[in-house]
This record gives structure tokens, sequence and C-alpha cells, in this order.
């Protein structure tokens, strides 16, 4: 319990220094937020955050410039290379509906993608705070895509279902969302 207060005070004075730089678009609250996680260990984001090394030296000359990260994860992750074919169809899937005009679309793409590839709650796994800031920060990147999430999907469930649906698979068997026994775990509450 008080390793995980520690971490938690970690992580908030982390953030408070990562937001001491001039924000410069709505997603640097959200990359501040990933990032101080991603410092203490919180979230499965690997080394780099999921980036390539020269994206990461990018992102952090642009928002934070003025603190030294680290590029491994304290948490130890890992990208999963067994992963990899469904990780060019969820980076294909964002690219498809992403804000043409935002400079770090491809760096919050290769995040998200490497939070996908973890085993929690997407918020949890890029180390958000909560579930409204995922929502919010996919509702800006990816307006189109995240208005189709009409019935407040989670958010895993929902991108992955994007992919069945656009290869036309249909793997659940219930006729509707509505009648289906497993209808909480996809709808339900992940707070």
């Amino acid at each position: 319990m008080a390793m995980a207060l520690q971490r938690q005070d970690d992580r908030e004075q982390f953030y408070a220094r990562l937001q001491s730089q001039p924000v410069m678009s709505p997603n640097h609250e959200w990359l501040a937020c990933m990032v101080a996680s991603w410092c203490v260990g919180q979230g499965v984001l690997p080394d780099y955050l999921g980036l390539e090394p020269v994206q990461f030296l990018q992102l952090k000359s642009v928002y934070f410039q003025d603190d030294s990260l680290p590029e491994q994860a304290a948490s130890g992750s890992r990208l999963d290379f067994s992963r990899m074919l469904e990780k060019e169809d969820l980076v294909n899937l964002l690219i498809r509906y992403c804000r043409p005009d935002t400079l770090e679309m491809d760096w919050m793409i290769a995040i998200i993608v490497a939070g996908c590839l973890g085993s929690d709650h997407l918020w949890q796994d890029l180390g958000l705070w909560s579930r409204s800031q995922l929502s919010a920060m996919l509702h800006y990147n990816f307006p189109e895509l995240a208005a189709k999430n009409d019935r407040d999907m989670k958010w895993k469930k929902f991108l992955y279902k994007q992919l069945c649906e656009a290869e036309g698979l249909y793997l659940c068997r219930a006729p509707s969302c509505n009648v289906c026994i497993d209808y909480s775990k996809c709808y339900g509450s992940e707070e």
C-alpha cells in the first residue's frame, strides 16, 4: 500500500514537471499523464513509449525538452512481437480516422497501439488516469471513429470490433449486443 502511494506521488510530481512546458495542443496533457505514469512503471507502454527511437526524441524535443526522460520503461514492458500483424491493422485503422492537422498524430497512434497490446483496460494500459481522459483523447484525435462508439463500448473492445467489422468478421453469436450474456464485459464500468 505504501509503495502504491509513493508511486502515485512520484507520478504526480513527474506530471507537474511535464506540465510546466508551454501547452501546444490538447494532446500535451494526455501525453504528460502517460509519460508520468510510464516513468514510474505504471501502464504497459514499452521502451520509448512504443515509439521508434527517433520519434521518441522528437516527442521529447517538442513537448518535454527540459526533462531528462528515460528511454526504457520502468515497468520492464516490451512489445509483443507475436502480435505485429494486429499492430499493423490497428495503425491502419487509426490512420484512416485521424485528424490530418495534428503534429503529433504519428506519436499518438504508436502509443495507442502499444497500449492496445496490453491486457487491461486501454486507459490503464496507456497510463492515463481515467477512462474519461481516454475518451476525450480519442474524440480529439479520431473524432469520426470515436463518434461511432455511440453506446459507450469499452475502447479496446470497440477498436478490435472495428477491425473485425472491416474484415467482415462477426465472431459474436448474439443477434445484438443488448441480448448478449457478455454485455457487461463490453459495456460495463471501467473505473
